[in-house]
């Protein structure tokens, strides 16, 4: 039989998962995440552009990342259409 103490413990250890799983949630959605991957896409974009020789690489690398900002920004869109149409949770 399980003994108060053992259920306290696992109780205390799903609490903390579910702490860090809404972080990691959070961290998800944030504007932090977002900035910061449009930031690296454009300098790799940028640098990738400058070594093939593109005609003002830095200039160009502004659209892909600019893409990148519009798909994350409807991701969520898509995701409960997914969700509400074709997702079956059995």
């Amino acid at each position: 039989m399980t003994s108060i103490d053992d259920l306290e413990k696992r109780v205390a250890r799903i609490e903390g998962r579910n702490k860090n799983v809404e972080l990691d949630k959070r961290w998800e959605t944030s504007y932090t995440r977002r900035i910061l991957l449009i930031t690296l896409t454009y300098i790799a974009i940028g640098f990738y552009l400058s070594a093939i020789q593109i005609k003002e690489p830095w200039l160009n690398a502004i659209v892909p990342s600019f893409g990148f900002l519009l798909s994350t920004l409807t991701l969520p869109f898509f995701k409960n259409l997914w969700k509400k149409y074709f997702y079956k949770n059995e």
